[in-house]
């Protein structure tokens, strides 16, 4: 066993980088009519992708069905052992079928090639080799084809793997574009992530309603403001005229700069220090655009309003914490 320094540990890793830099770049100038009519093949497509590969061509294969169906276009991988074995029940003629493999000739990919093309379905290959019997099948062969791998041996798929993965990430990104695919429709796909919720959520889904929204009638002291304060556990409430009108807030940052003016708690009107006229924000509103407005004022909480400014809800920090959106 040869033993490394840290100084060749650094040199094999930058040469491997290097060398899958190159293989990416030479995909520029493979981004031509073939492509061009993969995109148009899957655009006219009534089905789903369905997207092959065995060993590691299948673990990219798998990553770029994934990406294709996150972005907008229906796909998902099968695996082309078990396609022989059943799973070609899967594939319609509406599908269109990608195939992957750096040879062009993997035998699992070619068995299959003849009942694909018996039930019409249209066939994209990703080789690396153009003249192989997959590229010939194939309406449209998307180059990958590497100089050199990154292993040292030319042996581990490398070069080849990554190249494949950045031109499926091309396809993908085109044909998102093409579908005029946007941040609610990627959204819709990942309802349980960051994005999904903040894209997704509305402030009507979290708020805090009827008995749970603290509230008290302009004339109440600012010791009973307190109690509410403290009942409903937001920070603040609300203060309502006589007809129920919202007037103003009162905060834990009032609550602070109240004690500094030594004003009795016992005989203070509490629309004599609340923030009159405070933000609100509407049910209807994403979650997140609370978040911004509480970001912005530096607050923790606002009253939700409807569209005639009638209060019907409240909202602080803490759940946009439990909800996801921070």
């Amino acid at each position: 066993m040869t033993e490394l320094s840290s100084k060749d540990f650094r040199t094999s890793a930058l040469q491997a980088i290097r060398i899958e830099r190159d293989a990416i770049d030479a995909l520029e100038g493979r981004i031509d009519h073939h492509f061009i009519k993969a995109c148009e093949v899957i655009m006219a497509c009534k089905g789903r992708v369905v997207v092959t590969g065995m060993g590691k061509s299948g673990h990219i294969g798998n990553k770029i069905a994934a990406t294709l169906a996150s972005t907008g276009t229906p796909s998902f991988f099968v695996h082309p052992g078990e396609a022989s074995h059943g799973d070609l029940g899967m594939i319609t003629s509406q599908d269109v079928v990608i195939a992957i493999s750096n040879s062009g000739n993997t035998s699992e990919v070619v068995t299959i090639l003849p009942l694909i093309k018996r039930m019409d379905a249209p066939l994209i290959s990703m080789t690396g080799n153009p003249d192989s019997v997959l590229a010939r099948e194939a309406v449209a062969n998307l180059d990958v084809s590497v100089e050199t791998e990154a292993c040292p041996l030319g042996l581990a798929p490398t070069s080849s793997t990554t190249a494949t993965l950045v031109m499926g990430d091309a396809l993908a990104v085109a044909l998102l574009e093409a579908r005029g695919f946007s941040k609610e429709d990627f959204a819709f796909s990942h309802p349980g992530g960051t994005l999904g919720r903040r894209l997704l959520l509305r402030v009507s889904d979290i708020m805090h309603t009827g008995d749970r929204i603290p509230k008290v009638p302009e004339g109440t002291t600012l010791s009973g403001a307190l109690l509410e304060i403290s009942r409903k556990g937001l920070g603040m409430t609300t203060v309502l005229d006589a007809s129920g009108k919202l007037t103003g807030v009162f905060t834990d940052g009032d609550l602070r700069r109240t004690l500094d003016k030594n004003v009795d708690v016992h005989t203070t009107a509490i629309e004599d220090v609340m923030t009159p006229n405070g933000k609100t924000i509407q049910a209807d509103h994403l979650a997140a655009e609370a978040l911004n407005i509480m970001e912005e004022m530096k607050i923790n909480a606002l009253p939700v309003t409807d569209q005639n400014g009638g209060l019907v809800g409240a909202i602080n920090m803490h759940d946009l914490l439990r909800a996801g959106v921070i």
